[in-house]
């Protein structure tokens, strides 16, 4: 890729914003590294990697990189026998440990959709010691602290040294507080130097205090002196101390060779972990600048929808919409300075970068892009006064060596081109140019401020107008970029509104060309109603697709009841049937019991009425007509009922069953009976009024139970350390047993960990009928960690 191009692109400050993104040197080092790709293939591997990445940051939010060192100088100095510091050793573990929770936390998981084949492909190659990483965290407490734990001789040593160390002060104490010693000391305390114990004693009693002199005061007039009681003691407390650095020593050589045994996989670890730590800095660059994947075709033609330049201020940076490549190949931009032609063209020289470097771009979804074999840009003014270039010169000498390595396959981009030289020349030299690399068969984009080359795009073919929109009335740019219509430079407007004379201006004029400014006139105005009215279809189609949304919604709602209509129906049926049923089983007994009770007597009328009945009743439970009201009025005449009112009990006297009145209709004489789960309309000669039981229904065993529940059900049940399924068998009972308790309110203790458990729960107690209302607890009742229930 061309050197020149990526440096005025500014490629390098993309890859210092996704250097501050990584977690590691690893990281960083891959980033140092990133370089744009012409294999399709690859960028497409490189694409899907951080959109993977991206997607995995999105749903688990942390992924574990922090940690994570360069260890691979320890690594091979561990290999050939070398002992390791408690820092580079803490620094193995800290790596080991970054390894293995990545491998746990990137791997599938079955309750979850979570498949990313190339950032998993990485992590399942990671190797994990759990043991070695235990071994060193339970041995080093810090860079310079080895912990007791480390083994139990270490323990022993450091016992003893404590023990050793308090019979030493003891000893001390009762010298310096012994009335015969007082006189000798300066002070009454005991001192160190050197690792041995002392006492501060006066210079002139110094033939009087038997001992080692081990240090003096810069006046000289005091003696630090080991007194000759404690010497074997202070011996004896060296000795231990060299034993305690000699385990020490070899606590660090045994890590260490542990380590050395795995120095292979630490290093294939090494690599592994700097492509994830790189993969994820990418993502995390992505969902920062609101960048998506674009959609690689192989048809070289670029389509960006709504485009902002990276390096922009996300709340300054207005968006731009740039096609090229298929209804033209040549895109000539023009419009007064400060208008945002230079950003239009760094903008999409960039997204080409940072695409083939398998960076998401910050743009709309939908936006298209190619990989080209190079990227070619001639932006900004660098003449050199060394080499005696001028503007033009410098211009011209980067044009020829872009005109020599240029193919099919390429994208150019020429700001300002021709500028800095005569304007007829400099015109004529940009439209060759221009020429040439249409003739290579290249893709470019151009700014420039000549008539000469609006007219040249208006009449090639294959060569596009295009102008970055200015807003006279504010005298500033708007920076929309406005693809198919020349650009202005407003010179005569802007000067009218800065207050030169009418007369000035239309002086000016005649020494122009007018046709040249009216058809540039006549082409904005057809290009911005053009542009409207897109916008307007799209909303429309909007509109549409919603329409149809809503449609489909509706449609399957109407299907939705439809089903359950003919479910609820043929349910009732059912029920019905079951009823009728039961009713011609009862009747049978009668006829049975009546048939032997009247046997004698029975007439041929008396039978005939019987297997009348009974065809009846068979026809009804085939159909369910009607004809079932003969079962139910009574053949005998009985006294008809004169009023009734909802909520009366009845007795349906066929049926001899009770029933509650649900309302009535007096004019037809007729009531609606609520007899168990059913409802049927009855005729009053069928019922007789009963009077209600007045009896307490509930039984001696029944109030026991109920005594017991209230007595023993808590106002509260904790489901921590429980997993959901447990958690949901345990609230469903402790909501029976609150309900038949009595209980207003009650509080479930979920506690906040991960949130499974406290959405699992809410999620149960809206389904469950015995709770009224839920909300979360607040402050003083245990907040996040609980959820108030309010009981019917």
């Amino acid at each position: 890729m061309n050197s020149k191009a990526i440096r005025v692109l500014e490629f390098n400050k993309i890859v210092d914003l996704l250097k501050e993104k990584a977690s590691s040197i690893l990281g960083k080092r891959h980033i140092e590294k990133l370089a744009p790709s012409s294999d399709f293939a690859e960028v497409e591997s490189m694409l899907a990697e951080t959109s993977e990445a991206q997607a995995i940051i999105i749903k688990r939010g942390s992924i574990g990189l922090q940690g994570i060192h360069d260890i691979e100088d320890k690594a091979k100095r561990a290999s050939v026998g070398a002992s390791l510091d408690p820092g580079s050793l803490i620094m193995v573990a800290d790596t080991l440990r970054v390894a293995r929770i990545l491998k746990n936390n990137l791997s599938s998981n079955e309750e979850e959709d979570f498949n990313y084949p190339i950032i998993q492909s990485l992590s399942s190659s990671l190797y994990t010691f759990r043991d070695i990483e235990d071994a060193i965290f339970n041995a080093i407490i810090s860079d310079i602290e080895i912990s007791d734990n480390a083994s139990t001789e270490l323990r022993s040593i450091r016992r003893r040294i404590v023990q050793k160390n308090q019979s030493i002060r003891s000893k001390l104490n009762s010298i310096i507080s012994s009335t015969t010693y007082q006189k000798y000391l300066q002070d009454a305390i005991i001192s160190v130097r050197g690792d041995r114990f002392v006492v501060p004693v006066k210079a002139e009693y110094r033939s009087v205090v038997s001992g080692i002199v081990h240090d003096q005061s810069s006046s000289g007039a005091t003696l630090f002196i080991e007194p000759m009681s404690i010497v074997d003691m202070n011996n004896e407390l060296r000795q231990l101390k060299i034993k305690e650095e000699e385990e020490i020593e070899r606590i660090l050589a045994e890590l260490s060779s542990m380590v050395g045994e795995i120095s292979s996989e630490l290093l294939s670890n090494q690599e592994v972990l700097g492509r994830l730590d790189f993969a994820f800095a990418k993502g995390k660059l992505s969902i920062k600048m609101r960048g998506i994947e674009p959609k690689l075709n192989e048809d070289k033609y670029i389509n960006i929808k709504n485009g902002r330049h990276p390096l922009l201020e996300t709340d300054k940076v207005v968006p731009s919409t740039i096609y090229l490549g298929r209804d033209f190949h040549t895109l000539l931009i023009t419009g007064p300075n400060t208008g945002g032609k230079t950003v239009t063209i760094k903008t999409v020289g960039l997204f080409a970068l940072m695409t083939q470097s398998g960076l998401h771009i910050p743009a709309d979804f939908g936006s298209s892009m190619c990989v080209y074999d190079n990227v070619f840009a001639d932006i900004g003014d660098e003449q050199s006064i060394e080499q005696s270039l001028s503007t033009f010169s410098s211009h011209m000498t980067n044009i020829i060596s872009i005109l020599r390595d240029v193919t099919e396959d390429s994208l150019v981009l020429f700001d300002e081109l021709g500028a800095g030289t005569d304007p007829i020349e400099g015109a004529a030299l940009a439209i060759a140019v221009l020429e040439d690399v249409n003739m290579a068969g290249a893709k470019c984009i151009a700014t420039t401020h000549y008539s000469e080359l609006k007219n040249y795009a208006l009449t090639k073919e294959g060569v596009e107008n295009a102008a970055v929109e200015f807003d006279l009335e504010t005298l500033s740019p708007t920076y929309r970029l406005l693809i198919g219509v020349p650009g202005k430079s407003n010179a005569f407007e802007i000067s009218k509104k800065l207050g030169l004379s009418d007369y000035v201006i239309s002086r000016a004029k005649e020494f122009i060309n007018t046709d040249n400014i009216q058809i540039e006139d006549v082409l904005q105005n057809v290009e911005k109603n053009r542009i409207k009215a897109i916008e307007e279809r799209e909303e429309a189609e909007k509109l549409r697709k919603e329409i149809e949304r809503l449609k489909e919604e509706y449609n399957e709602k109407i299907e939705k009841f439809s089903s359950q209509k003919d479910k609820m129906i043929e349910k009732a049926k059912s029920e019905a049937f079951s009823i009728v049923r039961q009713a011609k089983e009862e009747v049978e007994t009668i006829i049975k019991e009546l048939r032997v009770l009247e046997e004698e007597r029975a007439s041929k009328e008396k039978n005939r009425k019987i297997e009348e009945l009974r065809k009846e009743l068979s026809s009804s439970m085939g159909s369910l007509q009607p004809t079932v009201k003969s079962m139910i009025v009574p053949k005998v005449s009985t006294k008809e009922i004169k009023d009734l009112k909802p909520g009366e009990e009845v007795k349906v006297i066929t049926l001899n069953q009770k029933g509650s009145v649900v309302s009535v209709d007096k004019n037809k004489k007729e009531a609606v009976v609520q007899i168990g789960i059913m409802k049927m309309t009855l005729p009053f000669k069928s019922l007789q009024k009963t009077k209600k039981d007045t009896k307490n229904t509930v039984t001696k065993s029944t109030r026991s139970i109920i005594r017991s529940k209230s007595g023993a059900v808590k106002s509260e049940v904790d489901l921590r350390g429980m997993n959901l399924e447990e958690a949901i068998m345990e609230v469903e009972k402790y909501l029976d047993d609150a309900y038949v308790a009595g209980l207003e309110q009650v509080t479930v203790i979920h506690g906040i960990g991960t949130g499974v458990l406290k959405t699992g729960i809410k999620d149960l107690l809206k389904r469950n009928h015995h709770v009224k209302s839920q909300r979360g607890g607040q402050y003083g009742e245990g907040g996040a960690g609980v959820t108030i229930v309010k009981l019917k």
